[in-house]
């Protein structure tokens, strides 16, 4: 639902009803391929050489968590056209209306935080465009362009999604051909011996990257129509997601393997590799794909915030005013973590953020075999938003698989701030989200059958 002027998006964590669907899967692809063709994709793919991965090892491994990840995150985009609801809302068939609260708060963080480090490398982009020294110049504008395009929400984002992919593509070939042509790229090649523990870190990284997207993928597929086959939704967004960051990665694993500055000076790098005469458009390319990413931080997290609150209200649908309001806090809190933070705590902060993960793999594993496996598709809509409904307002069953789906992955981490036991004797390597996603599969499944039985 739109105003007057067709632009502003009025729905929220409502049922979208038939008449108002509109759009193709086509744009489930151009959309994720901007979203992940962008240069913090290019830093996680720099992280598997830098935690000592051979380049050719890394590139296979990161394709094969692209693949595994993106295929799970898929599989909660193809719930859109079928539901009409935003990603967590359908989360309570699972966990009750008042529990799906739990996993919410912690999602809210995550998002906070890459919204976060995502505006301090824009923000760079930005002052190194206009000439301006002063961080905050970026980083402001940057937020104040996030809060706009979320605020005008759905189909804005889709453009948005459009233009990065065109300009991500033309960006990114340009700076691979600059690469190819200033650095023997055989070098980067044969560096270290095979080992097993960095080709799964390297799993680890890109299906880590993936699964980030899955609490929020389904916003963004819920406008198609109902029609929409389940398998072409699940195939345009694989494609795009796995696509886009499989591009970044490898290329973040070939500048780092070849020994540049990238990681020191991310943004400043890569304008230097496109040269003087082509800085400012690679510096635009950044922009619109950070711009992109940062709009479903915002978008997603004003959703979830949204659908946290209502879970103690009858609330279901909000004024344009409180739905500015709510982007614009979000956006700000941001911003603000963007300006007062010195590099180093952004860097233990996203930290943290990234060993919150841990809470969407067992979160990913109870939505999709509840929707796939047990419930077989069918969701009460008018239930989600009635503590007194079919799913009540906790889900025991549900909560309790969920924790332990959290606690079995901790002998199994290898994270910043905590090694596990198991992880140590892997010689590093972290599987803790494959145990995650199996266990918590099989035992959300085996109890909740017989709970519904």
């Amino acid at each position: 639902m739109h105003d007057a002027s067709g632009m502003t998006e009025r729905r929220t964590i409502d049922h979208i009803p038939e008449d108002e669907r509109h759009g193709a899967p086509i744009n489930q692809f151009t959309l994720w391929f901007g979203a992940n063709l962008q240069i913090t994709a290019v830093v996680d793919g720099a992280l598997s050489i830098v935690f000592g991965a051979e380049a050719l090892t890394a590139i296979i491994g990161l394709l094969i968590g692209n693949i595994l990840g993106g295929a799970v995150m898929a599989l909660h985009s193809a719930q859109g056209p079928h539901l009409g609801l935003p990603q967590m809302i359908s989360s309570r068939a699972q966990f009750g209306v008042k529990g799906a609260t739990l996993p919410l708060v912690l999602v809210i963080i995550m998002y906070l935080g890459f919204a976060a480090t995502g505006t301090v490398l824009s923000g760079q982009a930005i002052n190194l465009i206009a000439g301006v020294s002063h961080p905050a110049f970026g980083i402001v504008i940057f937020g104040a362009l996030t809060a706009i395009i979320a605020v005008i929400g759905y189909n804005l984002i889709h453009t948005i999604g459009r233009i990065a992919t065109v300009a991500g593509i033309l960006g990114f070939g340009y700076l691979a051909f600059r690469l190819f042509t200033s650095y023997d790229i055989s070098a980067a090649f044969g560096q270290h011996p095979f080992s097993f523990a960095t080709f799964l870190l390297a799993i680890g990284l890109s299906a880590g990257w993936q699964l980030t997207f899955a609490p929020y993928v389904a916003d963004y597929s819920r406008y198609l129509p109902s029609s929409t086959p389940r398998a072409v939704t699940f195939k345009a967004t694989l494609l795009g997601t796995a696509l886009g960051a499989q591009i970044a990665m490898t290329f973040g694993v070939l500048v780092a393997a070849l020994g540049g500055k990238f990681l020191e000076n991310q943004v400043g790098f890569v304008g230097d590799l496109a040269g003087p005469v082509f800085a400012i458009l690679i510096y635009l390319v950044i922009v619109a794909g950070k711009l992109t990413v940062n709009c479903l931080n915002a978008y997603g997290g004003f959703m979830t915030i949204l659908t946290a609150v209502s879970s103690f209200s009858d609330q279901h649908r909000i004024s344009p005013i409180a739905r500015t309001l709510y982007i614009a806090g979000f956006v700000a809190l941001s911003v603000g973590i963007a300006l007062l933070a010195s590099a180093d705590f952004l860097a233990t902060f996203k930290n943290f953020v990234l060993l919150l993960l841990v809470v969407f793999v067992p979160w990913s594993a109870i939505n999709l075999v509840d929707y796939y496996l047990i419930s077989k598709e069918y969701v009460d809509i008018s239930a989600l938003y009635d503590v007194n409904g079919r799913y009540g307002a906790y889900n025991r069953v549900a909560l309790g698989c969920y924790l332990i789906g959290i606690v079995v992955q901790i002998p199994f981490l290898n994270q910043a701030i905590y090694e596990g036991p198991i992880a140590r004797a892997l010689d590093g390597a972290d599987i803790s989200w494959i145990v995650s996603l199996i266990a918590t599969s099989l035992l959300y499944y085996l109890l909740e059958r017989r709970r519904s039985a």
